[in-house]
């Protein structure tokens, strides 16, 4: 185990730059399954998740490298095998298999997606999916065994526009028989980036990005290469870190339209930043306006930035609403806010934050991926130092994030616990 150990209060001045996007990222690397070609992903993060998805691949068969922030994969000797817990547990895009390897040969075994436990997070709308395009799914001890004799294009309709789901079926329709059609489609600007993937592939795809999908199948696919786009997440909580500490701190490699829904609010909060082509010029605000929160799908303000944008809302000056509408259990991360110094009274999903307070150093714990974040926002901001217990959470999410932050002025330690 390991944990952080932050001293508070330091300004940040210089440049960070923004690596590759994990949501995106933890599709393509399933999604490259598809062929028995060669795949090459530029702009991959390094972070344990990508590490867990590599023990998969080669555990497939694939012979997959990673070399100067690029991977290279040649699924020519790619065998399907059923995945035992070992690797599926790891994290939640392990499901992302299901339609790949459904794709490809027709079935697939496979245990129980692992991950932050934020929610119920339950994979009905993939399985249900499935299901309408031919297949047949079983639940046995902890694994799903799904089986078809070959999927069949049919009409989706999603009953709330699920990230996951949207892809997953995306995936698997690729070598479906028809058109398949997705309605209500989740709009996030990482279904695109693997949309491209799969077309550099072959593949025929429309509309990625809006709420209706096409995808009419393929028999076979190529060689594929696609630029994973930037992490709008990571983008957002270092803009956040620097409305309170920054001097003219510089967040490089963002596509701002992203993350307009977190500038709109702290634009809102009295914040002033600029933005110079891919980079975002930001300095520490003296005064914060309250605000409300209601996180949402895309373009909505995302439930990803929810917790670290909850630590900035304990400085404003008033009555903040935060309300989480995806996931129930991304409030976990508010009695460790409260115990610096916060004043926050949450219920269920939905939490009234009176500022501002000043946070002091205490040992917390990242209770989630993101609730690490908000952590590590807080304790750069409290008074002393603060430890952050549990940052295995945090390091699947950010790549070299103490590097990133002690390069402009942080002073931050990651220890062994």
């Amino acid at each position: 185990m390991k944990k952080l150990v932050i001293e508070g209060g330091r300004e940040l001045s210089g440049t960070i730059n923004i690596s590759g996007a994990k949501n995106s990222v933890v599709a393509l690397i399933p999604a490259s399954i598809l062929t028995k070609g060669k795949c090459v992903i530029h702009n991959v993060p390094a972070i344990s998740d990508v590490d867990a998805l590599m023990d998969i691949m080669k555990f497939l068969g694939s012979d997959i490298k990673y070399e100067n922030e690029t991977l290279y994969i040649d699924n020519k000797n790619v065998e399907n095998k059923n995945i035992p817990d070992k690797y599926a547990s790891k994290l939640r895009a392990s499901y992302y298999f299901m339609g790949s390897l459904l794709g490809v040969y027709g079935k697939v075994n496979i245990a129980s997606p692992g991950g932050c436990v934020i929610g119920s997070r339950p994979i009905d709308f993939h399985l249900k999916s499935f299901e309408k395009m031919g297949a047949k799914v079983k639940e046995v001890d902890n694994s799903f065994n799904i089986t078809s004799n070959g999927l069949k294009a049919t009409e989706v309709f999603f009953d709330f526009p699920s990230v996951g789901a949207t892809i997953n079926v995306m995936i698997a329709a690729v070598r479906a028989k028809g058109v398949t059609r997705i309605l209500n489609a989740a709009r996030e600007p990482e279904i695109e980036n693997i949309a491209n993937f799969l077309i550099s592939m072959g593949a025929h795809i429309k509309g990625a990005g809006s709420g209706t999908i096409e995808i009419e199948g393929v028999n076979t696919l190529g060689d594929g290469e696609i630029t994973v786009i930037p992490d709008r997440i990571e983008a957002g909580t270092y803009v956040i870190i620097g409305a309170l500490l920054g001097k003219k701190l510089k967040i490089k490699g963002v596509i701002s339209e992203h993350i307009d829904s977190l500038l709109y609010k702290l634009k809102e909060m009295g914040v002033s930043f600029k933005i110079n082509g891919d980079t975002i010029v930001i300095s520490k605000c003296k005064s914060f306006k309250p605000v409300n929160i209601k996180t949402t799908v895309y373009p909505g303000f995302p439930t990803d930035l929810g917790q670290p944008m909850s630590t900035l809302l304990t400085q404003c000056s008033g009555e903040c609403v935060f309300e989480e509408t995806i996931y129930e259990n991304r409030l976990r991360h508010i009695p460790y806010l409260n115990a610096m110094g916060a004043n926050i009274n949450a219920l269920d999903k939905k939490a009234v934050v009176f500022g501002p307070s000043q946070l002091r150093g205490r040992k917390v714990k990242a209770t989630d991926l993101r609730a690490g974040a908000s952590m590590l926002v807080a304790g750069m901001i409290a008074k002393g130092n603060t430890t952050v217990t549990n940052v295995e959470h945090l390091l699947r999410g950010y790549e070299r994030i103490v590097d990133k932050l002690n390069d402009v002025g942080g002073n931050i330690k990651l220890l062994d616990e």
